[in-house]
C-alpha cells in the first residue's frame, strides 16, 4: 500500500470535510458581522453544500476522462480560491460566492480520491484503504470546531486562512505523488448531459430549500417549491433518454445496470438518514436535557468518535469477511441505533451510549463499504463517476428526509415528543434498509472489472 499516497488522499478529503465543520464556533460571528437574519445565514452552509453536490458528478466525470491528477489538482486550486474569496469578502454576496466556490471545489475531492484507490491500490488493501478515509469526517467533526475556535480568537476570517497553505502543500504533493496515467478514453465530453444533470439537482435541491416545516403543505405547493420540481423531474426523464441515445454519455448507463450498483445506489439514499440523525441529535439533546446549543454540540463527542474508530475497522472487515456482511451488520447497527436514540430518555448516559451505537453503524454503512463495491463493479473509465453517482444518493436521501422530518418535527409542536416522533419514523426507515445487502454477492464472487 502506498502510505504517502494515501496520507495524500486523506489530508485532500479531510480540507473538505473540515471547511463545514470549522464553521460551527464562527457562524454566528459572521452573522453579526453581516447583520443578516438567521435564515440568511444559512446559506453559509447551503451554499457549499449544494455546490458541492452539483460539481461532484461534472469532476467525477472529467477526471475519468482527463486523468485522476490534473482533476484533483484543480480542484484543489478551486477550493483556495474560492477561501481567498471568503477571507477578503466585504459583502455577504461575496462571502456565499465563496462558499460557493468552495464547495465546488470540494465535489472532486472524495470521489477522485477514492477512484485512486481503485485503480492503484490491490484488491486486499482497498478496504483499509477506504476504511481510513472513511475516518476523515469523524475527525473533522472532532477537530474542526476545535481549530475553528481557536482561530476565532482573532478573526472569523482566519478561520479559512488554514485552507491556503494547506492548498499549496496538497498542489505540491500531488505533482509527486500522484499517478500521472491519464483514466479514461480520449472522447468527446457531454457537455449537455453535465449542463442536464446539473440543472436537475441545483432545482431540485433549490425546490427543496424552500418548503417551511412549520408549514410543510401550504410551503410544498407554493410557487418556490412545486414548478422547480416538477421542472427538475422533467429534467431528469429528459436526461435518462438522452442519456441512452449519447455515445459518450455523461453519466454511463453501464452504472445502472449492475445489481450491486443499485443497491449501492439504494443504500446510499439510505445513509442520508444517518445524516440527517446527526443534523437533528442536537437539537433532540437540548430540547430533553434543557441545555444550551452549544453544550449539546459537544454531546456528540461519543457519536463522532465511533464514527472515527469504526470507519476504519468496517474497511479492515471488508478485507477480511467482504462488503456483504460489514453492510448487514452496519444497516443492523444504524437502526439499533435510531431505535436507542428514540427511546433514550432517562439520563444523559444513556443518550451517549444510543448515539455511539449510532455513529458505528452509520460507520459501518457509508464510506469505505459502497465504494468498495463500486470500483469492484466498474472499469478504470467509469469508477470516479460511479463513486459521483453515490454522492448524489447520499445528498439526495439527505435533503428528502431533512425535510421531512423537519415537517414532522413541526407538526407535531416542536419539542421532545417532535423529536422522538422523527427518530421513531427514520427508525422504520432504516429497518428497511436492512434486507438490501441481503442480494450483494458473497466475497468470494465480488470480482472486480
Amino acid at each position: 500500500m502506498n502510505k504517502k499516497l494515501l496520507g495524500l488522499l486523506f489530508f485532500g478529503v479531510l480540507m473538505g470535510a473540515m471547511d463545514i465543520a470549522l464553521l460551527a464556533p464562527a457562524i454566528n460571528a459572521i452573522q453579526k458581522s453581516f447583520h443578516v437574519s438567521s435564515r440568511e445565514i444559512i446559506w453559509v452552509i447551503n451554499a457549499y453544500v449544494f455546490s458541492n453536490l452539483i460539481s461532484t458528478p461534472m469532476l467525477a466525470g472529467l477526471s475519468d476522462r482527463y486523468g485522476r491528477k490534473i482533476i484533483y489538482i484543480l480542484s484543489i486550486m478551486i477550493f483556495g480560491l474560492g477561501s481567498l474569496v471568503v477571507i477578503f469578502s466585504g459583502s455577504f454576496n461575496l462571502l456565499i460566492a465563496g462558499r460557493g466556490i468552495q464547495g465546488f471545489g470540494s465535489g472532486g475531492f472524495f470521489p477522485v480520491a477514492t477512484a485512486v484507490i481503485g485503480d492503484s491500490f490491490p484488491k486486499e488493501k482497498q478496504g483499509s484503504a477506504l476504511g481510513i478515509l472513511g475516518a476523515v469526517y469523524g475527525l473533522a467533526f472532532i477537530l474542526g470546531p476545535l481549530i475553528g475556535g481557536l482561530f476565532l480568537l482573532i478573526s472569523w476570517h482566519w478561520v479559512f486562512v488554514i485552507n491556503l497553505p494547506m492548498s499549496i502543500v496538497l498542489i505540491i504533493a500531488s505533482l509527486k505523488l500522484f499517478p500521472a496515467k491519464t483514466a479514461g478514453k480520449n472522447v468527446s465530453f457531454d457537455w449537455k448531459g453535465m449542463f442536464l444533470l446539473i440543472s436537475c439537482l441545483g432545482l431540485f435541491a433549490y425546490s427543496v430549500s424552500h418548503i417551511n416545516t412549520k408549514d410543510f403543505i401550504s410551503s410544498l405547493l407554493s410557487v418556490r417549491v412545486v414548478p422547480y420540481l416538477i421542472i427538475s423531474l422533467l429534467i431528469l426523464l429528459f436526461l435518462i433518454y438522452y442519456q441512452k441515445k449519447s455515445e459518450n454519455p455523461f453519466i454511463n448507463t453501464q452504472l445502472f445496470k449492475s445489481k450491486q450498483l443499485i443497491l449501492a445506489y439504494l443504500l446510499a439514499f439510505g445513509a442520508g438518514l444517518g445524516e440527517t440523525a446527526m443534523m437533528f441529535l442536537p437539537g433532540y439533546i437540548k430540547e430533553m436535557f434543557d441545555i444550551s446549543y452549544s453544550n449539546a454540540s459537544f454531546a456528540l463527542i461519543p457519536m463522532l468518535a465511533a464514527l472515527l474508530i469504526g470507519a476504519p475497522l468496517a474497511g479492515r472487515f471488508i478485507d477480511a469477511a467482504g462488503v456483504k456482511y460489514v453492510l448487514l451488520f452496519g444497516t443492523a447497527i444504524l437502526t439499533a441505533g435510531l431505535v436507542s436514540i428514540w427511546k433514550a430518555h432517562e439520563s444523559i448516559t444513556s443518550f451517549y451510549i444510543a448515539e455511539a451505537v449510532l455513529g458505528l453503524g452509520f460507520s459501518f454503512l457509508t464510506g469505505a463499504p459502497l465504494r468498495y463495491i463500486v470500483n469492484n463493479e466498474t472499469s478504470e473509465d467509469t469508477r470516479a463517476s460511479g463513486q459521483g453517482v453515490i454522492v448524489i444518493f447520499t445528498s439526495v436521501g439527505l435533503i428528502v428526509s431533512s425535510s421531512l422530518a423537519g415537517a414532522l418535527i413541526a407538526s407535531m409542536g416542536g419539542g421532545t415528543a417532535g423529536y422522538k416522533g422523527a427518530f421513531l419514523s427514520l427508525s422504520l426507515v432504516s429497518a428497511l434498509m436492512i434486507f438490501a445487502p441481503i442480494g450483494l454477492k458473497p466475497k468470494d464472487t465480488n470480482q472486480g472489472n
